[in-house]
């Protein structure tokens, strides 16, 4: 197996265009870790840092995993892509409500490249409001303790450092996606989780050589991290194949369809985001609530930190919610029958037209609540090994699901330029499959 995985390794560099690819996505991920490590001008980063840290809030350490660390350190890339995931988003749900953009993404190219440039535009709205955001907030943080000379000038200077550095790592990643390996705004936020684990591991370590971290315990918080991966890969991976047949039809002297395929619905389809709407919403009232000192204002924001009852309850309902609400908007039963019966599609034992569609739906409910019950357990294990086992590290969460879902994507991408030139594959049998197949 692992001679399998070592010459697949070294076929990737036998492939010009493949190698090309591997190392300028490398060279990117370089820039954006170097850039991650540049100060924001006019800011003590040192302090602010170790003040955020103590009263951040769940909030900002939610966003700080998405910036690769540079949030609490307030470095250039602090906005991280965050600003870029949300006009994507916003986009995608307005296109279920909005014709215009809506006839837009029926267009193929066309229409795709115009929402890409309506999300640019977007993104840049965000970061310069995040921006100015951030800049008045470091004035008023703890009388202004952390900003050197503050005014209009150090508000422009952040706001305009802050919307520069989203700009480039959206350009970033536009660039890895066309000439790279793997989706690169994807990648980015790989790469800033990714940096951040040798320290957790190292921490972990250290906590054992101590004596605070019995061997034990070590062990089994290492088969809970390989149980969890394992699970992650599987369901990742994981489809409900809805059988289709094509009637066959005479044109002339030829007969066409008459094939069998089917509809792979995912698993868990909405991805990594209802887990990352649920923990900004209930992590926001908790953040703002630390800044106060007000009884009744600490003790709501108490009930709302990880590791309560409220906290957990309201966490696995809204994923569940969210799983729900962004299959509904990214999967339409009603348009899958209608282009199915418009091809000459059905599937075998169901009426074409609403009763396919009506098929269609209970089946991708039925997935849709797996796939969010899976979503739950793994982000709240978490929560149960820190909070109810006392153990100091965790793995687990949308961070862990970010990692094995990119990761996966851009496996099954390489896989595919090795196989496309007769090179073995990761796998001896079968076919790598990512998020996206």
């Amino acid at each position: 197996m692992f001679e399998r995985l070592l010459t697949s390794f070294q076929n990737i560099f036998k492939i010009p265009e493949l190698r090309t690819r591997v190392l300028f996505t490398l060279g990117m991920l370089i820039v954006y870790r170097v850039g991650a490590h540049i100060p924001t001008p006019g800011i003590n980063g040192e302090a602010l840092s170790e003040f955020l840290q103590k009263q951040g809030g769940a909030l900002l350490g939610f966003l700080d995993i998405f910036s690769g660390g540079s949030l609490s350190r307030l470095t250039i890339f602090a906005l991280g892509i965050m600003p870029y995931i949300s006009a994507s988003i916003i986009l995608q749900l307005l296109t279920v409500v909005i014709p215009h953009l809506s006839k837009l993404a029926k267009e193929g190219e066309r229409g795709r490249k115009k929402i890409i440039q309506y999300t640019r535009f977007g993104t840049i709205v965000i970061a310069l409001i995040q921006g100015f955001g951030i800049a008045v907030g470091l004035e008023q943080m703890n009388q202004g303790a952390f900003v050197l000379s503050p005014g209009w000038g150090f508000r422009f200077m952040t706001v305009i450092t802050l919307c520069a550095g989203t700009g480039f790592l959206m350009w970033l990643g536009e660039q890895i996606t066309e000439r790279g390996i793997g989706n690169g705004i994807s990648l980015i936020i790989f790469a800033g989780i990714v940096a951040r684990l040798p320290a957790a591991v190292a921490q972990t370590f250290d906590l054992y050589k101590v004596g605070q971290l019995s061997f034990p315990l070590l062990v089994v918080l290492t088969l809970i991290m390989f149980g969890v991966v394992a699970a992650i890969v599987f369901l990742e991976s994981g489809r409900r194949k809805v059988p289709v047949q094509y009637a066959k039809r005479v044109i002339g002297r030829r007969v066409y369809g008459g094939q069998s395929t089917h509809i792979p619905l995912k698993i868990n389809t909405a991805g990594v985001i209802p887990p990352i709407f649920a923990s900004s919403i209930i992590a926001f009232p908790a953040t703002i609530a630390g800044f106060f000192e007000t009884p009744w204002i600490k003790a709501i924001g108490s009930q709302l930190a990880p590791g309560s009852l409220l906290y957990t309850l309201m966490y696995v309902g809204l994923i569940v919610f969210f799983c729900f609400f962004y299959t509904a908007v990214v999967m339409n039963p009603v348009d899958m029958a209608d282009n199915l019966k418009k091809y000459g599609g059905f599937v075998p034992g169901i009426r074409p037209g609403q009763r396919t569609s009506d098929y269609i739906y209970s089946v991708l409910t039925k997935i849709t609540f797996a796939g969010a019950i899976y979503l739950a357990i793994v982000c709240v294990i978490p929560e149960f090994l820190i909070y109810k086992l006392n153990m100091p590290f965790y793995f687990g969460g949308t961070s862990l699901l970010i990692v094995i879902g990119v990761g996966l994507d851009t496996a099954q991408q390489i896989e595919s330029h090795l196989l496309n030139r007769n090179y073995d594959g990761f796998l001896q049998k079968g076919k790598l499959r990512g998020r996206t197949t």
